[in-house]
């Protein structure tokens, strides 16, 4: 697989993953402003937690890690037929599984809500919503289960536009689910914690109108699947490497769950405040390492489903065409989220009810993600590569063990740091989960050497930068009143000055455009 092929499905998935989380700020400058960083806040983003955990877990890591490769050796071996007779087995086997697993969540929503959120005990009427909340949310767990499927299928048949659409139609929803907040609460005399209903009901009409694109999609590209009860023993092999796969692509997000359970301890705002943080910090994730991961896995798989030793080669290159341009895009933005987190809490959201005090603690919290973004993203390129390879027992040893260390280092470090610490905690184990995984896919020869000196290079550039935004924010802030200003200063000339460096030092050729020649890859 050619670098250039490699990019041209990044720059797609990105291109649309930049929309969508564009269209995420815009959402969560509306929940900032309508129902702040309170109460109300904190139930309706418990509530959003156990679909979106799954969506996570799913879309962007187990079900497609899981199904790709088995797909695409099918696919290889038996033909297009067979192949889609496995996926039918498995969608059969997804929806019934699901709705089962949403009806006992369902009825024993009460103690599920208490488990996640247990300190919400302390505060009955925020528990109550948050219960009811999730109860209407629920049922989307189903909905982008099968989304996610399908877009494996797509993705499978080189499409990556239109899954990459499906979270465009979940931010328009939300936006207007947040819009009619106050219209909700006037005209129904919501009690305080329930005012964020509509973004609940906006949730469900947002995975129908998904469904119904990669449907559509699908049939276009005969590759809709049937029903089909009964599992056949590759089905079956497949299921079985879910759970490893789960707990394996699902350990960031997993820790980000312990963040909530544990903040909901803290004093109320907190899940608010990390919920915030971590919005920036995905920005970069999902247009660099998830968009990567995604465009990886199907060509990782492919290369891995063939036959002798040169296939090493081939998936070695394919994978450091994927490590250069990453340290590129995300080395500068970990080192901007670092040095003006403030601006860019202070900017995007103090507005409404989300005031100073909420923007200074939400920062904070930045600054701790913002130490293991580089390792969020490179996990996503690590952990396709092991996937394509169906190395799925491993990472999920790895990420047991990081989930576990986790949970101790964050009851250590918010006796300290308080809802930073818990952040900070995250980052930790993730750069252990990274480093462990990607020194063990150069033992095996799937990785060499060569992307090292790109990300040195990034490295410098962004260092570069990172000291001018440093001492560019005091003057910045006192000659202009606006927080927006300020911010939109910070990133554009921050950005400007790294992709001229970036030129002058020849960073910018070596991982966009050597990548349009394979020798030089090789």
């Amino acid at each position: 697989m050619s670098g250039h092929r490699l990019l041209r499905a990044f720059g797609q998935i990105s291109g649309l993953t930049l929309i969508s989380r564009l269209l995420g700020f815009v959402r969560d400058i509306c929940f900032a402003h309508f129902i702040g960083a309170g109460p109300a806040s904190d139930a309706f983003l418990v509530a959003f937690k156990l679909p979106n955990l799954f969506r996570r877990l799913t879309a962007e890591g187990a079900l497609t890690n899981a199904f790709l490769p088995a797909y695409s050796l099918a696919r290889e071996h038996d033909g297009k037929g067979r192949a889609l007779v496995l996926a039918a087995e498995v969608q059969s086997a997804l929806l019934l599984a699901l709705c089962v697993l949403v009806i006992f969540m369902e009825v024993f929503m009460p103690l599920v809500v208490a488990l996640l959120a247990p300190g919400f005990a302390d505060t009955p009427a925020r528990l109550d919503a948050a219960v009811s909340l999730a109860r209407v949310t629920m049922p989307y767990l189903v909905m982008i289960s099968l989304v996610a499927l399908w877009s494996a299928l797509l993705n499978s048949a080189d499409d990556f536009i239109s899954p990459a659409t499906a979270p465009i139609i979940l931010n328009l929803f939300l936006i207007g689910g947040a819009v009619l907040v106050p219209f909700s609460a006037a005209r129904t005399g919501l009690g305080a914690e329930m005012i964020a209903l509509p973004l609940a009901v906006g949730l469900l009409l947002a995975g129908v109108c998904q469904m119904l694109l990669l449907q559509y999609r699908l049939g276009m590209k005969k590759l809709r699947p049937g029903w089909r009860l009964g599992l056949s023993s590759k089905a079956r092999a497949l299921w079985h490497s879910f759970v490893p796969a789960a707990l394996g692509a699902g350990a960031t997000q997993i820790n980000l769950l312990v963040d909530l359970i544990l903040a909901s301890w803290l004093e109320v705002g907190a899940i608010s405040w990390l919920y915030y943080a971590d919005r920036i910090a995905q920005l970069p994730l999902g247009l660099v390492g998830v968009a990567l991961g995604t465009a990886l896995l199907p060509r990782l798989s492919k290369i891995e489903a063939g036959k002798g030793p040169a296939r090493y080669a081939a998936f070695s290159t394919e994978l450091t065409a994927g490590f250069i341009p990453a340290a590129c895009l995300v080395l500068p933005a970990a080192m901007g989220i670092i040095v003006i987190a403030e601006p860019l809490i202070s900017g995007l959201f103090r507005t409404g009810a989300f005031d100073q005090h909420d923007a200074r603690a939400a920062a904070a919290a930045l600054v701790a993600y913002g130490v293991g973004l580089p390792a969020f993203v490179g996990l996503k390129l690590v952990q396709a590569g092991l996937y394509a390879m169906g190395k799925t027992r491993f990472v999920m040893v790895i990420s047991v063990a990081t989930v576990a260390l986790n949970i101790v280092l964050s009851l250590i470090l918010m006796q300290v740091f308080g809802h930073v610490g818990l952040a900070l905690a995250t980052s930790i184990v993730s750069w252990l989960a990274f480093t462990c995984q990607t020194l063990w896919l150069v033992h095996a020869g799937r990785l060499d050497s060569r992307p090292l000196y790109g990300v040195f290079l990034s490295f410098i550039c962004a260092a570069l930068m990172g000291l001018y935004l440093y001492l560019a924010a005091p003057a910045l802030a006192v000659n202009f009143s606006s927080d927006r200003l300020v911010m939109a200063c910070l990133v554009i000339s921050g950005a400007g000055l790294y992709l001229g460096l970036g030129w002058l030092t020849g960073l910018l050729k070596l991982a966009f455009f050597t990548a349009r020649r394979k020798k030089e890859l090789e």
